[in-house]
């Protein structure tokens, strides 16, 4: 009788252990707790960042805001300002002042002009001051500009006021001897109100003072000078130097072009070539030089700011390395793979530069819109410069987490236990 066979139980094959797997939910919660951990240095750390977001909206906003202010001041005065120059000696070493004694008659018959006048600083002899009559803080006399010009040239210049009025077409028509003087050589003449009918002089020349400007839109050379008729300068001191005059023209919106074209026909009918009329620059040309100048100037200022905020967070992240190495090798030894360790780190850092980003977008565009209510502007914001910010903001952190993510994934367990 054969003994039983005792069976054996087969050996099992083992199970495949499976990956450890590290869901978004659990990264991103881990990378908030991480954080949470010290708030105080995640929110120092996100600032650099803050700022840098920061100043790219408000350099690309305030930019945007400043070019639509260029354009309007360019419609409502560049555009509308011809200078016509007197080179009449560049053509002809013989030839005498370029300008026609009826100049601002001829030129205010073309279409589309509003003011013009000839104007010049006048020669006066070495040693000429400008004293007040009869007393005053300036009676010893000043050294002060002596600008002879027309009534069309003194209203193209768009002053304002302070006090009294601008000379007349009479006045210059009759040579009168009357003055407008700039609040600056008022105040240094010792002239503050005209009611007591003050006069100066201009060396022997008695002058009455018929306003006082206190700011002009056009030739800001005015504010700091002392303004006669032209006829009156002509008569004291004679007919301006060949080259010396100029005519400042207002014109309608639109026209300046067009004036600029026909000024020298209109003026010396027999001799255009001696002068020349300088148009308005092209506004789109204007425009883009500014702008193009801001640009590269603030957003230097923004990417320095970047960089600053991209070393901040890439600092701290490696040093919230060095510190959890103990975490990192705990994590390893119960199953965390390289990559799970480091897409950790990287979520932090891009977090942190996600919330650096969209707190220095909504800094920004409150930065923009400050200036512009303080300004009484209209803000002007690219729909493109804030949706673009943020995502600027995470990608300084990432790849500022970057070193960091790498280092802590590279990290020997064994090693890391130890700490």
């Amino acid at each position: 009788m054969k003994p039983a066979r005792t069976r054996l139980p087969r050996p099992r094959t083992p199970r495949p252990v499976e990956p450890s797997r590290f869901a978004p939910g659990d990264v991103l919660s881990e990378a908030v707790a991480g954080m949470l951990r010290r708030p105080g240095r995640s929110a120092l750390t996100a600032l650099g960042t803050v700022l840098g977001v920061g100043a790219f909206v408000a350099v690309l906003g305030l930019t945007a805001t400043a070019s639509s202010r260029i354009d309007a001041r360019f419609d409502l005065l560049t555009a509308t300002e011809v200078t016509v120059e007197d080179i009449a000696r560049e053509r002809d070493e013989f030839a005498g002042p370029g300008f026609p004694a009826d100049a601002d008659a001829r030129i205010g018959r073309l279409g589309g002009v509003t003011d013009a006048g000839v104007l010049w600083t006048v020669r006066l002899a070495p040693g000429t001051t400008v004293r007040a009559a009869p007393v005053g803080d300036g009676a010893d006399g000043e050294p002060v500009d002596v600008v002879a010009a027309s009534p069309g040239a003194l209203r193209a210049a768009v002053p304002r006021l302070a006090q009294g009025r601008l000379y007349d077409e009479f006045a210059s028509s009759t040579a009168q001897p009357v003055a407008v003087l700039g609040a600056s050589v008022a105040a240094r003449l010792g002239i503050t109100t005209l009611e007591t009918r003050p006069a100066v002089f201009i060396g022997d020349e008695p002058f009455v003072v018929a306003g006082i400007v206190d700011d002009v839109r056009r030739r800001a050379d005015v504010l700091m000078s002392v303004t006669v008729p032209r006829t009156t300068a002509e008569r004291l001191w004679g007919p301006p130097e060949s080259g010396a005059a100029t005519m400042l023209v207002a014109t309608e919106t639109g026209a300046a072009r067009q004036i600029a074209a026909e000024a020298p026909v209109a003026l010396r009918p027999d001799h255009p070539e001696y002068l020349r009329a300088v148009p308005p620059p092209d506004p789109r040309t204007l425009r883009a030089g500014v702008t193009g100048d801001l640009d590269r100037l603030f957003l230097l200022l923004a990417a320095v700011c970047l960089v600053i905020g991209a070393v901040g967070i890439a600092h701290t992240t490696l040093v919230a390395v060095l510190e959890r190495t103990g975490e990192i090798g705990l994590r390893r030894a119960l199953g965390a793979r390289s990559h799970h360790i480091a897409v950790q780190f990287l979520t932090e850092s891009g977090v942190l530069g996600g919330i650096g980003g969209l707190v220095g977008t909504a800094t920004g565009v409150c930065a923009v819109v400050g200036v512009a209510l303080f300004r009484h502007w209209t803000p002007v914001l690219h729909p493109a410069t804030v949706a673009a910010a943020p995502a600027i903001g995470l990608a300084t952190g990432l790849l500022a987490g970057l070193y960091p993510a790498v280092r802590a994934a590279r990290t020997p367990p064994a090693e890391a236990l130890r700490h």
